[in-house]
């Protein structure tokens, strides 16, 4: 008797857990391909001696199965922002993931992996890595702030809209 109480028990849970999972599970949508509008992204590396620099980035890319992988993007702003080689792009690609979703705020979370640069001249080798990122739906924008990479690099932040996209459960 005690053995078929635990089994009910440990099954109660597994179904509760599993239940949980299911709810809070969240994706980026439509599927097919996005572009981003012009946004912002600040960065520090040794190429800079440590100095922010500020460039403008637009990003393109594709949504399949709820996960969005970005496979191109161009850096404006002349000057530094014409020196960085993005890694994993356009292969594997940097890859954002929603993590969470709150449809009473209209905000969410998730990570964008794969992210890096190098520069050749003064030699800078950032990333790859992940940054934690959160998503404003009114405003369909992604934003991030003061995430380290290896190389002794950092996004100090990133700001894209992203207007066909939407995140939820």
């Amino acid at each position: 008797m005690k053995s078929l109480k635990t089994l009910v028990c440990i099954s109660s849970f597994a179904l509760l857990f599993g239940a949980a999972s299911m709810a809070s599970a969240v994706s980026i949508t439509p599927e097919g391909p996005f572009t981003t509008d012009p946004g912002t992204i600040v960065v520090t590396s040794p190429s800079s001696l440590g100095a922010p620099i500020s460039c403008g980035i637009v990003f393109g890319g594709n949504v399949s199965g709820g996960v969005a992988t970005v496979t191109s993007a161009t850096l404006t702003g002349g000057g530094l922002c014409n020196l960085p080689k993005l890694k994993n792009i356009p292969s594997p690609g940097w890859v954002l993931t929603a993590t969470s979703y709150n449809a009473s705020t209209g905000t969410g979370t998730g990570t964008v992996s794969n992210v890096g640069w190098t520069v050749a001249f003064p030699a800078s080798n950032c990333g790859a890595g992940t940054l934690n990122g959160e998503w404003d739906q009114a405003t369909r924008t992604l934003t991030g702030k003061n995430q380290p990479l290896s190389g002794n690099c950092a996004v100090q932040s990133l700001s894209v809209r992203v207007p066909t996209l939407s995140v939820g459960p």
